[in-house]
């Protein structure tokens, strides 16, 4: 159950009218990395964490309500930004508060172009309202959600949502000159800072979190790195140890050769031999292990989400 509170999270304010920025800020309302996506996303994967991890369905429950509150600073800036771009644009635009951000003869009409223009559906389909679109007039859409039903894929995608909301954020505060809007997008990259943490926290919480599911890695396929164009860069990602894994990266020097004497990699069971066993133990242990975990999570008999509690006086 939600219940809205009236007042924003954050102060938001802005010190002029700016419909061309609105139209930028529209991709962090409607846009594949914005608040509704964060927001839908984290409230979906929620439904698959409630049962074998109720402590993280908690979590992304109210990082998503926090995200729908972000949804909500977003469109009360961008429609403080759209002021005098409803049904009242002509006269709003002899408004003092218009006018003295233009200059010249021609500021009404001036204006009422960089209205329109900014977004053509600020003046025909949304009479100067916000509707779910990015910049660029594209409709929201389903796909910018990731949820995989498996909490460790879940929540690395979400790390990686996070870092693209808070660049996007930072781009935009290169196009706006407005004090006002500086601090309200800085608390807003800023909690995507905080998100990023918190569901890298969740994550490490989580025992056996690598590799994602239930199946092992193949030992035979796991620590090769292959020479694919000339002058390859050496790095800690194809010399040395691999991280986490107490194993050492082989380097393919020649594929080509490697491919040919495995019969494409066919033809490497016997040197891992033992490895393989140990992985197909692994397999059958955490096959087991993830069921029960799922399985002694759902309650027996008829099902019920919540547990209601009678309301103290």
């Amino acid at each position: 159950m939600f219940h809205h509170v009236k007042d924003l999270q954050f102060n938001a304010r802005v010190s002029r009218p700016d419909p061309r920025f609105a139209n930028l800020l529209l991709e962090q309302f409607g846009g594949e990395n914005g608040e509704l996506a964060a927001a839908m996303q984290y409230f979906t994967q929620a439904f698959g964490a409630k049962m074998p991890h109720p402590d993280k369905y908690d979590m992304l429950m109210d990082i998503a309500t926090e995200e729908f509150s972000h949804l909500e600073i977003v469109g009360a800036t961008i429609q403080m930004l759209l002021k005098g771009v409803n049904g009242e644009l002509k006269n709003a635009a002899d408004s003092s508060e218009i006018m003295q951000v233009l200059n010249g003869k021609a500021a009404k009409e001036d204006i009422i172009h960089e209205a329109v223009f900014a977004n053509p559906q600020f003046g025909i389909i949304t009479g100067g309202g916000v509707t779910p679109r990015n910049s660029q007039g594209i409709p929201w859409c389903a796909s910018y959600i990731h949820s995989n039903g498996d909490l460790t894929v879940d929540l690395r995608s979400n790390l990686a949502s996070e870092s693209r909301a808070k660049l996007v954020y930072e781009h935009l505060m290169k196009f706006t000159d407005d004090p006002y809007i500086h601090e309200t997008l800085s608390f807003l990259m800023t909690r995507e800072v905080a998100h990023y943490k918190m569901f890298e926290a969740a994550l490490n919480d989580i025992e056996n979190n690598f590799p994602p599911g239930v199946l092992a890695a193949d030992p035979r396929f796991t620590q090769q790195f292959y020479n694919l164009s000339d002058g390859t860069v050496r790095g800690p990602w194809n010399e040395g140890e691999m991280p986490g894994l107490g194993k050492e990266w082989v380097y393919i020097s020649d594929p080509i050769s490697q491919v040919s004497e495995s019969k494409g990699h066919s033809d490497m069971a016997g040197e891992f031999a033992k490895e393989l066993k140990q992985t197909e133990k692994l397999n059958k242990e955490m096959s087991k292990l993830k069921s029960e975990e799922v399985k002694k999570a759902e309650p027996e008999g008829v099902a019920q989400w919540s547990d209601y509690k009678p309301l103290e006086n």
